[in-house]
C-alpha cells in the first residue's frame, strides 16, 4: 500500500514552541520536489509527546492540506492509553490521512496479550488503513513476532514499521506475516538491508535532510539494484549515525535549521543540540551534499 522513502517530518516550530505553519508548507513542498514517497505526521521525529491533541490534530490536517494528494500522508496516533489511541486515530481519519501508525504503548508495560486487544481494539473501532510501530528502545515495550502474526490477520492492519535495527527480527516478522502486511524499516542505519531481504521501505528520520537520496536509495534496493543502492547508501551513513548523537529529534532539527529549512524551536524536555556536535552533524550533512 505504502513503499519508499517515507520521511518521519520534523514538527518545524517557532521560537517559542509555537507550530510554524509556513516552515511546514516549505517542508512539504521540498519533500513533494525531491521524491518522498510518503510522509508521516507527527510520529516521535514530530515530537507527538510534547503536542497537545489540539496540536496534534492541526498538524495532521496542514499536511494533508499541503501534501495536496502528491503524497500520502500516514499521520502518527498512538498512545499507552487505548481510548485516546482510538480518539486520536478518528481524529486523524476525518482530517483526512490515508493512514495511521501506531506506536506500542509506552512506560505501563503491557503483555502480548494485552498488546494485541490494544490494536485490534483500534483498528476495529476506526476503518483507516492502520501500520504498527515497534520501537522498545523508546517505549519500554516489544511487539513480539508470533504477536505481529495475530494481528497480521485483521485486515486494516496493512503493515508495522520494525525499528529494532535487528535484521533477524525483521527477517523473521516478514517470514510469519508473509504477503498480508507490508514491513517497513525504522531504523535507517539497517533500512537498505531490510528492503532486500523484503521490506517494502523506510520510515526515515535521515530523509528530512536528503530526501531525494533517500528515495533514490530505497528505489534501488526495491528494484534489486544492490549495488547501486548501497554506493547512495554510503553517502548517508553519517547522517544515518550522527541524526542520533543525542535524542531524536533534537539533531535533525538542529541540521534543518543549519541548512535554513526551519527555525530553532524544540519543545521542553528536548533542547538544542549541543555545540559539541555541531561539526560532526555539519560534516554528515557535506557529505550527502545537503549542505555546502
Amino acid at each position: 500500500m505504502f513503499h519508499g522513502s517515507m520521511v518521519a517530518l520534523v514538527t518545524p516550530m517557532e521560537d517559542n514552541g509555537a507550530l510554524d505553519r509556513a516552515a511546514l508548507r516549505r517542508l512539504v513542498d521540498w519533500h513533494a520536489e525531491n521524491g518522498t514517497d510518503a510522509i508521516v505526521a507527527v510520529g516521535t521525529t514530530g515530537e507527538s509527546a510534547t503536542l497537545d491533541m489540539d496540536e496534534h490534530v492541526e498538524a495532521i490536517r496542514l499536511i494533508v492540506e499541503y501534501a495536496r494528494e502528491r503524497m500520502p500522508v500516514i499521520a502518527g496516533t498512538g498512545a499507552n492509553s487505548t481510548r485516546e489511541a482510538i480518539e486520536l486515530t478518528r481524529a486523524a481519519e476525518e482530517a483526512g490521512a490515508d493512514a495511521c501508525l501506531l506506536v506500542t504503548p509506552y512506560y505501563n508495560k503491557p503483555v502480548q496479550e494485552g498488546l494485541y486487544q490494544h490494536f485490534k481494539a483500534i483498528a476495529e473501532a476506526v476503518p483507516i488503513a492502520q501500520i504498527l510501530y515497534n520501537v522498545p528502545g523508546r517505549t519500554g515495550c516489544d511487539l513480539l513476532p508470533e504477536t505481529v502474526e495475530r494481528l497480521s490477520h485483521i485486515p486494516n492492519i496493512v503493515g508495522i514499521k520494525e525499528a529494532t535495527g535487528n535484521l533477524d527480527r525483521g527477517r523473521e516478522v516478514l517470514r510469519r506475516c508473509q504477503e498480508r502486511i507490508d514491513v517497513y524499516s525504522g531504523d535507517d542505519a539497517t533500512a537498505l538491508d531490510l528492503i532486500l531481504l523484503g521490506a517494502k521501505g523506510d520510515i526515515s528520520v535521515t530523509a528530512n535532510v536528503a530526501p531525494k537520496l533517500m528515495h533514490d536509495m530505497c528505489a534501488a534496493a526495491r528494484a534489486g539494484k544492490e549495488s547501486e543502492a548501497r554506493k547512495i547508501n554510503e553517502r548517508l551513513l553519517p547522517l544515518h549515525k550522527n541524526l542520533f548523537v543525542e535524542s531524536n529529534p533534537i539533531p535533525v532539527k538542529w541540521a534543518l535549521q543549519e541548512m535554513g529549512m526551519i527555525k530553532a524551536g524544540i519543545r521542553l524536555p528536548l533542547t538544542s543540540l549541543a555545540s559539541a556536535y555541531h561539526d560532526t552533524v555539519r560534516q554528515a550533512l557535506r557529505t550527502a551534499g545537503a549542505l555546502s
